[in-house]
């Protein structure tokens, strides 16, 4: 579940428990309209869900990029004084692995949401739904992962296939094994 479904669980409970009858009892809290609710209803999941209208390409986000995310994350991706976005893709085995964009991120709809929900750093929500498609597109493209001429939306990048897609997900699960631990008892 993500973090925003469970503050938003959250809130609606603490609505039904401070309904107006109560507030007036313990003089606490307001009923929380479905607009308040919508406002922070804004987390994408791997499969798109909740992703924009809007578009935006590897050539829009070029300059974007260099605007608002080379500053912190460098004129490519490489870091400094921020995390480096591009590169290590093959890495995450190595005694040093390269976490970036290209080499960790399972799925792309995800990255959409990390770049809306809170970059720019210093302005985050600051960027349209057409910026941040862009941007995603740029950083895919400078990953490898998609090529010069894309254009992403919300039907478009969730079918984006990350080489990371399978990486969280071990062929045996020890939780569900039906073998004693050797070693505890």
């Amino acid at each position: 579940m993500s973090m925003f479904k469970v503050v938003k669980s959250l809130m609606v409970m603490c609505a039904l428990v401070n309904l107006p009858a109560h507030a007036g009892v313990y003089g606490l809290g307001k009923p929380i309209s479905e607009h308040a609710v919508a406002a922070w209803n804004i987390d994408i999941n791997p499969a798109g869900d909740g992703l924009p209208s809007g578009s935006g390409s590897v050539a829009q986000g070029q300059p974007i990029y260099a605007a608002k995310c080379a500053s912190c994350h460098g004129a490519k991706g490489e870091g400094k004084p921020a995390d480096v976005l591009v590169g290590g893709i093959g890495s995450l085995k190595n005694d040093k692995p390269l976490k970036t964009v290209g080499s960790f991120w399972p799925y792309a709809a995800p990255i959409y949401d990390f770049i809306y929900r809170a970059m720019p750093y210093n302005e985050p929500q600051s960027l349209s739904a057409t910026e941040v498609y862009a941007v995603t597109a740029y950083l895919l493209f400078l990953n490898g992962i998609v090529p010069a001429e894309t254009t992403l939306d919300a039907k478009s990048l969730p079918l984006v296939q990350m080489p990371n897609r399978n990486g969280f997900v071990s062929d045996v699960r020890p939780d569900v094994v039906n073998m004693p631990c050797l070693k505890c008892y």
